[in-house]
């Protein structure tokens, strides 16, 4: 492939991959969607509909992504999801840090940037505290700390750190069939599971549900096909065009919030070059934007008192550290982590919920205190 031919496929994948935001962006404004709020709602009410949601997209998701492995569209095993050294403390400690600063900033990171769109101000001081303490855990003084410590313990899963990669290793059958099953299986229960409730069988439910774990689905679908290089021209390897990683990725919104506020900063270094991650936290908020309008919903929001406002950045710090930590946030590894059955991503999505419930504790605390 010309050097010419490739920059004009990198500009078909970042395009494409802003595009899939911004659908996220307005269906998750448009339905309410938000991981925290349907923690909440269980925690506080005993409501399971917006969880039925999450396990719909989550669902949608799976199916899509085992189904593209199958197809032979995309390569499964290559995510930083499959990796068989699980760093189980680190996606643990991340996960509950997260889940705690998710409640005390109204919103994980996806739900962040919605609001951002939506008028809110608050969000867009969270926006900025997130970002610069996700960089400080990425390449900063507190990455030192993180690799030296929790990234320390781990174990190792010779086969993989997926489902189907150990169910193949195990069963001895292709991982792409043992993808696939496991996939209808799992993914396919949670379907279920969500469509068995009446209360969840509403059309903006339906809509957050499929129409969110399609757009996670999507976005495997443009770094992992539409992105892919069997030779790029360079190195003569394969790689995956506009990606962090240099492997298949999907929506995630912590270290990205760190990428955008790094080519804003270095906005002029002709070597910082926008990635899918970048573009993904500029279409969530245009979507957002755009629904908001639509829907005359749009209102700006600041913040109602010095405690609200110190609440919010010390979540919006914690969130930063903890998505790090864990490799991915409420979507980074509750949709498109769980979306391919890795262990680690199960470990860090049960963090988060038990740092939300702790926080959700720790606010009632509060206004008992008051």
């Amino acid at each position: 492939m010309e050097i010419a031919a490739l920059q004009n496929l990198q500009t078909q994948v970042l395009l494409a991959a802003f595009a899939v935001a911004v659908a996220f962006g307005f269906i998750a404004q448009r339905t309410q969607f938000c991981t925290m709020g349907a923690i909440s709602d269980i925690v506080n009410m005993g409501a399971w509909t917006r969880m039925r949601m999450w396990g719909m997209a989550v669902g949608v998701a799976m199916v899509c992504f085992y189904l593209m492995g199958w197809l032979g569209w995309i390569d499964t095993a290559n995510t930083i999801y499959s990796s068989g050294r699980v760093i189980w403390l680190s996606a643990l400690v991340g996960g509950l840090l997260f889940g705690f600063g998710m409640v005390l900033a109204s919103g994980c990171g996806s739900k962040t940037l919605v609001r951002i769109g939506a008028g809110s101000l608050k969000s867009l001081v969270v926006f900025f505290v997130m970002g610069f303490s996700a960089y400080a855990t990425l390449s900063g003084i507190l990455a030192v700390v993180r690799v030296n410590t929790l990234d320390q313990v781990v174990f190792t899963i010779a086969a993989g750190g997926t489902l189907p990669m150990w169910l193949s290793a195990t069963l001895n059958i292709a991982p792409s069939q043992t993808g696939l099953l496991a996939a209808a299986l799992i993914g396919g229960g949670l379907m279920v599971w969500a469509l068995s409730s009446p209360a969840f069988r509403e059309r903006e439910n339906l809509l957050g549900g499929v129409g969110l774990g399609l757009t996670v689905a999507a976005m495997w679908w443009v770094s992992g096909h539409l992105a892919f290089v069997a030779e790029h021209p360079l190195t003569l390897e394969p790689a995956y065009l506009a990606t962090d990683t240099g492997r298949l990725e999907s929506l995630t919104f912590t270290a990205p919030m760190a990428y955008a506020l790094d080519w804003l900063i270095l906005f002029s270094d002709a070597s910082n070059l926008l990635t899918i991650g970048v573009v993904s936290v500029a279409g969530v908020v245009t979507g957002a934007f755009v629904q908001s309008v639509m829907s005359k919903s749009f209102r700006w929001e600041g913040f109602r008192s010095t405690q609200d406002t110190a609440l919010h950045m010390v979540g919006a710090f914690c969130m930063g550290v903890g998505g790090v930590t864990a490799l991915g946030c409420t979507v980074g590894q509750g949709m498109s982590g769980l979306s391919t059955l890795s262990l680690t991503s199960v470990i860090a999505v049960s963090g988060i919920v038990l740092g939300a419930i702790l926080a959700l504790r720790f606010q009632i605390w509060l206004l008992d205190r008051e």
